[in-house]
């Protein structure tokens, strides 16, 4: 009795150091984070507010709101970060993430555009390699292949240093690259993007008038301060 209550006594040691060190290292990985979103309304967040509405923790894209192809920006603006957020698609959903964007004009030029978009949607299948899900927008092809089935939540990570960009997608990689350098000999959509030489701007979500949820939406400043 007492070999096999030492026995499962272990194992529940094991089970508990296990547990601590995962939550652990999750809260290291986190460490410099910090919400973009309150999970309770859109404080912090100009722009389309009828669009897009706080809903069960989550910012969602209404097609029966206001201007439902509008845009929702941080108030505040940002140069060098890593962004982090989960969205969830429905079929045939187009939106994109907005980066170094000003409030006015097209983001995907004036600013810069990663695509959000059900890459599986028929009506996609003969888009440009630059315009599906992860790319900046014009300028860098992501890889295709990684997102889970429309439904499902992903998981995605922006990293932004100068002008190099870097895009994890559920834990793969689709996109790393230079913007600038991927643009030295022209852009891949034949177009001017003056937002290329913008270096901070506002985050955001650029609507086209389909549902898509997003959560978890958390950022770590990288940007020098003097």
């Amino acid at each position: 009795m007492f070999k096999k209550f030492h026995v499962s006594s272990f194992f529940v040691l094991l089970s508990i150091m296990a547990i601590t060190s995962c939550a652990s290292h999750k809260n290291s990985n986190e460490n410099g984070f910090k919400a973009l979103f309150n999970g309770k309304n859109l404080d912090g967040w100009v722009g389309n507010t009828s669009a897009y509405r706080a809903e069960n923790g989550m910012i969602v894209v209404d097609p029966n709101g206001s201007d439902s192809g509008g845009n929702l920006f941080t108030e505040q603006e940002y140069s060098d970060f890593v962004l982090r957020f989960e969205f969830q698609l429905t079929p045939g959903s187009n939106n994109g993430l907005g980066i170094h964007a000003p409030l006015e004009g097209d983001a995907a030029y004036v600013g810069k555009e990663l695509q959000i978009l059900d890459n599986t949607a028929d009506k996609y299948a003969k888009l440009q390699p630059y315009q599906y899900h992860g790319s900046v927008y014009g300028i860098i092809p992501a890889k295709r292949g990684f997102l889970n089935p429309i439904g499902e939540w992903n998981q995605q990570e922006v990293y932004v240093k100068g002008s190099k960009i870097k895009v994890i997608l559920n834990g793969s990689v689709i996109v790393d690259g230079d913007y600038i350098k991927a643009s030295k000999n022209g852009t891949l959509d034949h177009k001017d993007h003056p937002g290329l030489e913008r270096t901070s701007g506002h985050i955001g979500f650029l609507g086209h008038g389909d549902v898509v949820r997003f959560k978890n939406i958390r950022i770590k400043d990288l940007s020098t301060k003097n």
